[in-house]
């Protein structure tokens, strides 16, 4: 659970990528004149430069540019990719994914090779148009990660920036090759995600408004009828758009602010419920708020506050809170509820139905943020990441209450933080009043202290140092809080220095709370990184969580683990941090764990069929699943009550040797 840095980023200024490409010339004019022997040495360097090139803003379209003379040149002469008909959509994306730089620079240069045959740019003799533009569909349809900018564990470990690169080169795909024959793919992806109900969402918004675009311009991925195809499961392009830009009658055609604020003074009552109704049967349907449904909220909020539940969604229980503590509402969407900050009304609506207004603490620590004053520090960090259009507090505001609805929604966006994130999920899910004064000492005291076995840690202290970077794509409460995690992270993992074992053991229950397992099973030595009793290991854990061998017992409190994090091909990744929040059966009876996993997108392929779930086995929105068997097959640490014993040898041998040989099969196959 050593969180892992990734490569830097950064694009190259115009003037270097000018000497760039002088040079990457300069290589293509030696490996056109070179013996085939010798032009592989040539080519590395072509590759390099090309590589370095498209790290910077436009290099990708001055690659594309080349393209054309770079095959000429003998590019791709004595590889895979010499022979472009013969290629197959279903490897480029693990190409570029899983294999080393040079090789994956091949698979990008041959992307934009069929770009540019694609749009006739390039006749190829070996290929044509048609096809290579097929090929491209099936590509960015089996890729959609690269698309979504969403990095896991895999890319934030790649060498050499490649993960940016892939990036780029699809953003730039999908600008350049006909939308019609991927759009059902990415509407399915777009309702996959939003599944998981993650807090932060622009770049879904950002998918959704290109998709908007599409199906303006030339009518595209729409029937002979006019009305948009469909897609996952019947949902179409147009509930999607509507629930970003119009998902009510009076806004259906995005008048824009000023004309839907004079609508909505004209109508009556009724006309308001309808709206009222309309905006929050779209924000559950999606998770997605539009800004009109903030605007609409701030003016019923004084023109008819009876309407704030319809319009919030609000089930018995979020109108009883409502109604015990409406003063509070009331100043919470008045001061955090804007046309900028819309997903805060959703938080607001999922903080109303867990009921945590009732624990009496949390009122009046939600009284104190709304008029807390940041340190200059947190207000330069809000200000940067989410602009200047409203106060620093109020954009942290709307990001708590975003973190307080959505437990499971936290992200550790690009970053390497999954610690920091993991620590936000469980004490908004636990103890949300910690987690509103975790909030308040780094958001106006710029430190937050930790008790490490009763001594103090400061994330001011000076020998604290930074972890990692400030994080900026992710959620208001994030941005601040983490780089405070990190900091006293790493100083209880110092204070661990020369003890046995794994340092989580320890780190772990002192940084998250009481509620952590006082016991911790460790599947590797240590010391030597190899097995240690898994066998064991194994039948403790379903001992401990599986409901056959734990009398039942259900998880109390969402527990840390530990995982091997592994890519689409099982090879060893890096250790992740995880929390257990549950094992049960799921609807076809298999035992399944249900976990929360910090990553932007926690539906990910593990390698040998060991494939995360985030719906359609009883999910809960945020939550991961597995199978248990492939779920212990990549876990290597977890805390469990010691006073709680079930029953390890009650497990039978074959699930035993079926768990063991998944993980010698994959990130313990050398260990």
């Amino acid at each position: 659970m050593t969180d892992t840095a990734p490569a830097g980023f950064g694009s190259a200024p115009a003037s270097s990528q000018t000497d760039l490409l002088r040079k990457m010339d300069d290589a293509q004019a030696r490996m056109a004149e070179a013996r085939p022997f010798a032009r592989m040495r040539h080519r590395a360097a072509v590759l390099d430069m090309a590589r370095r090139c498209m790290l910077s803003d436009g290099g990708v379209e001055v690659i594309y540019a080349r393209i054309e003379q770079l095959e000429l040149s003998g590019v791709f002469e004595g590889t895979d990719w010499a022979d472009p008909d013969t290629l197959q959509a279903a490897m480029a994306g693990r190409t570029l994914k899983l294999s080393d730089t040079a090789t994956a620079m091949l698979e990008a240069l041959n992307h934009l090779r069929m770009l540019a045959v694609a749009k006739r740019d390039y006749f190829h003799p070996r290929i044509a148009s048609e096809q290579a533009h097929n090929f491209l569909s099936q590509v960015v349809g089996l890729n959609l990660d690269l698309v979504f900018a969403s990095a896991d564990e895999a890319s934030r470990t790649r060498a050499g920036n490649m993960d940016t690169v892939c990036r780029r080169l699809y953003a730039h795909i999908v600008r350049n090759i006909g939308h019609d024959s991927i759009l059902d793919t990415l509407i399915a992806e777009i309702w996959r995600l939003l599944a998981q109900r993650p807090i932060v969402v622009d770049d879904i918004k950002a998918m959704i408004a290109q998709i908007s675009v599409w199906l303006v311009d030339g009518n595209v991925g729409r029937g002979t009828d006019g009305v948009a195809a469909t897609g996952s499961g019947g949902w179409g392009a147009d509930r999607l758009v509507s629930a970003v830009f119009g998902p009510t009658l009076g806004c259906r055609e995005d008048p824009g602010f000023d004309v839907y604020s004079a609508r909505i003074a004209a109508m009556d009552t009724a006309g308001l419920a309808k709206e009222a109704t309309a905006f929050a049967r779209a924000m559950h349907d999606t998770g997605l708020v539009s800004a009109y449904h903030a605007l609409f909220l701030r003016h019923i909020l004084v023109h008819a506050p009876a309407l704030i539940p319809d319009a919030l969604g609000l089930s018995s229980t979020g109108v009883d809170a409502l109604k015990c503590y409406g003063d509070l509402t009331y100043a919470l969407i008045d001061h955090a509820v804007h046309p900028e900050t819309p997903q805060a009304v959703y938080g607001l609506a999922l903080t109303l139905e867990r009921g945590v207004l009732f624990m009496p603490p949390v009122a009046p620590a939600l009284w104190r943020q709304i008029g807390m004053t940041l340190c200059a520090d947190a207000e330069a960090a809000i200000t940067t990441a989410f602009g200047s259009a409203h106060p620093a507090n109020v954009f942290l505001s709307a990001g708590v209450l975003s973190v307080l609805g959505q437990t499971f929604g936290v992200g550790q966006g690009n970053n390497p933080t999954c610690q920091a994130a993991r620590a936000l999920s469980m004490w908004s899910f636990t103890d949300p009043d910690y987690l509103l004064q975790i909030v308040t000492w780094a958001a106006r005291d710029d430190e937050v202290v930790i008790t490490f076995e009763g001594t103090p840690v400061s994330s001011a202290a000076p020998n604290a140092g930074v972890q990692h970077g400030r994080p900026w794509d992710v959620d208001a409460v994030s941005t601040i809080v983490v780089p405070h995690l990190d900091r006293i992270y790493a100083q209880m993992a110092t204070l661990c220095i020369g003890r046995e074992g794994d340092m989580h053991q320890w780190v772990n229950r002192e940084l998250h709370g009481w509620w952590v397992g006082r016991g911790c099973d460790i599947a590797v030595d240590v010391a030597t990184g190899k097995l240690s009793d898994f066998d064991g290991f194994v039948r403790r854990f379903y001992a401990a969580y599986h409901p056959d061998y734990n009398g039942h017992q259900p998880v109390i409190h969402p527990q840390p683990a530990g995982l091997a994090m592994t890519d689409s091909a099982a090879r060893y990744v890096g250790w992740h941090a995880i929390s257990i929040c549950r094992v049960a059966l799921d609807s076809e009876s298999v035992m399944r764990v249900y976990f929360f996993n910090p990553n932007n997108d926690s539906g990910q392929d593990w390698g040998n069929d060991v494939v995360v779930a985030t719906e359609g086995y009883g999910e809960r929105f945020g939550e991961s699943s597995l199978p248990i068997a492939a779920f212990v097959s990549r876990l290597y640490l977890f805390h469990f009550d010691p006073l709680e014993q079930g029953r390890p040898d009650a497990l039978p041998a074959d699930e035993v040797a079926l768990v063991t040989e998944m993980a010698r099969g994959s990130w313990a196959i050398d260990r």
